[in-house]
């Protein structure tokens, strides 16, 4: 899919999901999925009504268009967000395989509304890694999992 030449209309969606889940008591965020073949799937920010940290509008929208396609690939799909994804929300988007992303609202409009990233940002640029310390341990057995994928002739690539 080449991506809308007018973006315009699906981040007004987006927006107005956004606006929407505002008024039913969730976090102002709207998304919409258009894939390949031309399907609309919408997601809004469900994180404080599931509790799910991982509920962002991105990444609820990116769930229903692969649910709706039966396949975790959404190659040739464009992801439209009412505010700049999150890097949760684009590396959902990556694994996803999305085209292209196009938002509205930027991080910083974001910051000022309370839902400040940038200490993310500054966790992935590498001047943060206190933030949440990472460390590889050493044990017996560690690449099993990698030798039974390997050795499974059914397994579905990806």
């Amino acid at each position: 899919m080449t991506a809308d030449p007018d973006p315009g209309r699906y981040l007004e969606h987006a927006i107005r999901l956004a606006v929407q889940n505002v008024g039913d008591g969730g976090g102002p965020f709207g998304a919409v999925v258009v894939t390949a073949d031309g399907t609309v799937h919408e997601g809004s920010n469900r994180v404080t009504r599931d509790n799910d940290p991982t509920a962002h509008a991105e990444v609820v929208a990116i769930r229903r268009a692969a649910a709706a396609s039966g396949s975790f690939d959404l190659s040739g799909a464009v992801l439209y967000a009412s505010c700049e994804p999150c890097p949760l929300c684009l590396s959902a988007a990556l694994w996803g395989r999305i085209e292209r992303v196009y938002f509205a609202a930027d991080r910083h409009g974001a910051a000022r509304a309370g839902f400040d990233d940038a200490v993310f940002y500054e966790y992935f640029d590498g001047s943060r890694p206190d933030l949440l310390p990472v460390q590889h341990a050493e044990v017996d057995g560690a690449d099993e999992p990698f030798d039974a994928w390997r050795h499974n002739e059914n397994r579905t690539e990806y």
